[in-house]
C-alpha cells in the first residue's frame, strides 16, 4: 500500500488555504467565469502534472496560461507551434565557441517554469515528441549531457480541435503525459458584456501581483501526496481503472501512469478544499479532466465529447 494511504497528513492549514484562493481570485479577475476550470489546472498544477487546453481560437487560452504563471510568480516562455518548427527550436541547440573550442549548449525557451506550447496540434509530430522528455523527466538530455528543467516545472499546451485545417493529431503516448485536459468554451452574455466595456485583458496582465511564491508552490506540492487516502478510497480508484479495462466501450483502459495522476489530481484538489482526506467527491471532481483524453470510444458516435466519457464512467462505478 502507498504511503498516500498510510501515512495522513494534515489537511492544507488555513493560510495555505487563503493562499490558493487568492490564485483563484486574481485568476478570476482575468478568466471571467470559468472559476472551475481554474481550480481544476491549479489543482493540476499542485499535482505536478502538465495541462492541455482543447478549444477554437480566441477564448481565453494563452491569456491563462500568463495569467497563471504572474499570479505564481514564476517564469514563463510561449512556444509558437507550426507546421515547419524543429525539436532544437525548443529544446535548445548546441553551438560551436571557437575560443573555447567546444560546444555550448543555449537553452531553448521549454527551460522556463510555466511553458505555454501554444497550437501544439499545429506542429509535426517530431516537434511535439521534443516536449516529451522534458515533461516526464522534468530534464533535457543533448548530445548525451542531461540539464534539468527549473521546479516547479508546468506545460500548458494549447489544441486547436480536429476539424480546423492544418491540425496534427497528438499521439497516445503524447496524450498520457497530460495529467488534465480541459476545456475554456463562450463566456455567458452578461460577462462577454464585462469583457466588452471592461478593460484589456493584455493591460490587467501587466499589474496582475503575484499571489504565491514559487517556494510557496513547491511546499504545496510537496504536500500533495501526503493527503491521505483511504483503503476504501483506494478501492474506489481501483474500481474506475478496471472498469475502463475490461469495458467494451473504450480501446484500451486507463494505464497506471494515469491511475497515479487520478489520485494526485484528487489529493490536490482534496488540498486546495482543506479536507481532511481524498473523497469520493474530489476524485468526481477532477475525473472528467483527467480520463476524456485518455478513453476512445469504440464507437466514435457514442460519446459527444470527453466530458461525456468522464460522465458515464462516473455513472457507471458505484462508489464502495
Amino acid at each position: 500500500m502507498s504511503a498516500a494511504a498510510h501515512g495522513a497528513a494534515p489537511a492544507l492549514d488555513s493560510a495555505g488555504v487563503e493562499r490558493v484562493e487568492a490564485a483563484v481570485r486574481a485568476l478570476n479577475g482575468i478568466i471571467l467565469g470559468k472559476e472551475r476550470q481554474l481550480r481544476l489546472c491549479l489543482a493540476c498544477l499542485l499535482a505536478r502534472g502538465h495541462l492541455l487546453i482543447e478549444d477554437i481560437p480566441g477564448v481565453g487560452k494563452t491569456t491563462l496560461a500568463h495569467a497563471l504563471a504572474r499570479t505564481l510568480g514564476l517564469t514563463y516562455q510561449r512556444i509558437q507551434f507550426t507546421s515547419d518548427l524543429l525539436p532544437a527550436d525548443i529544446t535548445g541547440v548546441s553551438v560551436f565557441d571557437a575560443e573555447t573550442g567546444q560546444f555550448r549548449f543555449h537553452r531553448g525557451p521549454v527551460f522556463s517554469q510555466v511553458v505555454l506550447a501554444d497550437e501544439v496540434n499545429r506542429a509535426t509530430p517530431k516537434a511535439q515528441s521534443a516536449l516529451l522528455e522534458a515533461m516526464e523527466e522534468h530534464q533535457v538530455t543533448s548530445d548525451g549531457q542531461t540539464y534539468p528543467m527549473s521546479e516547479p516545472f508546468f506545460v500548458i499546451a494549447t489544441q486547436n480541435p480536429m476539424y480546423q485545417v492544418g491540425t496534427f493529431p497528438l499521439p497516445e503516448s503524447q496524450l498520457d503525459r497530460f495529467l488534465m485536459r480541459i476545456e475554456l468554451g463562450y463566456p455567458e452574455a452578461a460577462l462577454e458584456r464585462q469583457l466588452l466595456l471592461g478593460s484589456d485583458r493584455r493591460d490587467l496582465l501587466v499589474v496582475l501581483e503575484p499571489a504565491l511564491t514559487p517556494q510557496q508552490l513547491l511546499r504545496l506540492q510537496g504536500e500533495v501526496p501526503r493527503v491521505h487516502a483511504s483503503d476504501a478510497l483506494l478501492d474506489y480508484v481501483q474500481a474506475i481503472a478496471r472498469y475502463t479495462r475490461q469495458a467494451s466501450e473504450f480501446e484500451a483502459g486507463l494505464s497506471p501512469r494515469a491511475v497515479i495522476g487520478l489520485l494526485r489530481a484528487a489529493q490536490a484538489w482534496a488540498l486546495m478544499h482543506a479536507h481532511p482526506g481524498v473523497l469520493p467527491e474530489d476524485v468526481q471532481a477532477v475525473l472528467p479532466s483527467v480520463v476524456g483524453h485518455r478513453l476512445a470510444p469504440r464507437e466514435a458516435s457514442r460519446f459527444r465529447d470527453a466530458g461525456q466519457i468522464g460522465q458515464h464512467v462516473l455513472e457507471t462505478v458505484p462508489v464502495p
